[in-house]
């Protein structure tokens, strides 16, 4: 059905041509007696009606002289007889096709140079046709004036809906370009303060390690020497962090010193958004137990972005922070009163597509949208002990 409407609709105009030039030959044939009808033999008028009209039918192939050789043919015709290309109403619909033609010409250049091709055209033959008037000189060529002044028009209406087009097709692959850079931004950065808590306790391990080997009297040399070697390859495990760490770190970034922030730091970053203006509130449900460094990190990061969304963006003036520990997940929730079309993300927008990357790694859920009661609520749930993506 689609192919079918396709064709119907690519090929329409190509119809309405033949059938207009069908018309205006049995129009010549029939009425020859009357009085306004061409003098000339219809061996003369049928091929030339036929060839003007039909020839319009290569305007896909010659956009522009295709309707331009109609105008110029046309002229030429009525010095050999006046009446011929005025007097079938084939003709002269044919006529306001090609002037349309002509205004509908991709090069503008080439659109106004019609424009002077339609109108001397028509005055020309208006000007040869017996009995004419002063007012036809002047009207009838602007009546098709206004064809050509319509094609014009519609032509700089596609134009400006492909170049709209164009420009809504570079923005989407420039936010999908931008999109995958702020992933693989905040990736890096979560691998940066993973780093610090897995050098932390590989650091452990290796000094308990070497503590134990110390201790290990002579007759167990052979145990000293295997713990020598877990500690040498604890030791390398840790510079060849250190190395990765390097090539994540952008150009002139400098290195953190501060040790990396949890959820016990948690009502210190409540005050300080707070004085930025923002009346926070923070509610525990459940016991509060002890997290993995790692989901303590990310769940701080979780409500600071929540946060930042809620004072930078929603225009809030209150948010709730709720921690929900349960046995197997931890569930955190920041719900704000301000916009929740405006509670975006950080930055150019991808802020929560950070927030996704850190509960993805854990194996979690987030979600982030409107809440019932107005507001932006964030929601995110962190398994504990499991495996992760």
């Amino acid at each position: 059905m689609n192919r079918a409407e396709d064709l119907a609709r690519r090929h329409s105009l190509d119809a309405l041509l033949v059938l207009l030039a069908l018309a205006a030959v049995l129009e010549l044939a029939v009425d020859q007696d009357d009085p306004n009808a061409p003098q000339t033999t219809l061996w003369f008028c049928v091929p030339v009606t036929a060839v003007l009209v039909l020839g319009l039918l290569g305007r896909r192939r010659f956009p522009f002289a295709a309707p331009a050789a109609f105008w110029l043919l046309a002229a030429a015709v009525s010095f050999v007889d006046g009446r011929l290309i005025t007097f079938p109403a084939g003709s002269y619909i044919a006529g306001i096709i090609a002037a349309f033609l002509l205004g509908n010409v991709a090069d503008a250049v080439l659109a106004r140079v019609g424009l002077v091709v339609v109108l001397g055209g028509m005055a020309t033959i208006v000007y040869n046709r017996p009995g004419h008037s002063t007012g036809e000189l002047f009207f009838l060529p602007l009546l098709f004036g206004i064809a050509w002044l319509a094609g014009f028009a519609v032509r700089t209406r596609a134009e400006q809906a492909d170049a709209a087009e164009a420009r809504a097709a570079q923005a989407e692959r420039e936010r999908e370009s931008a999109a995958r850079i702020a992933v693989a931004e905040e990736r890096a950065r979560i691998a940066r303060e993973l780093h610090d808590i897995v050098a932390h306790s590989v650091s452990v391990m290796v000094l308990q390690v070497g503590a134990v080997r110390h201790k290990l009297p002579d007759e167990l040399a052979d145990d000293r020497d295997a713990l020598r070697g877990v500690e040498e390859a604890g030791r390398a495990a840790l510079a060849e962090m250190r190395r990765l760490l390097g090539a994540m770190r952008n150009d002139g970034e400098d290195p953190e010193l501060a040790p990396q922030p949890g959820l016990d730091n948690l009502r210190a970053l409540l005050a300080d958004v707070e004085r930025a203006g923002l009346r926070v509130e923070l509610h525990l449900d459940g016991d509060a137990a002890p997290l993995p460094r790692a989901i303590d990190l990310s769940a701080y990061r979780i409500v600071q972005e929540g946060l930042t969304n809620a004072l930078k963006h929603a225009r809030a003036t209150r948010a709730d922070v709720t921690l929900r520990y349960a046995s197997d997940a931890l569930e955190i929730e920041v719900r704000d009163d301000g916009e929740s079309g405006g509670a975006g993300t950080d930055g150019p927008g991808y802020g929560l597509l950070g927030i996704r990357e850190r509960v993805k790694i854990y194996g979690g859920a987030m979600t982030a949208g409107a809440g019932p009661q107005g507001g932006f609520v964030l929601e995110a749930r962190l398994p504990l002990g499991g495996e992760g993506r």
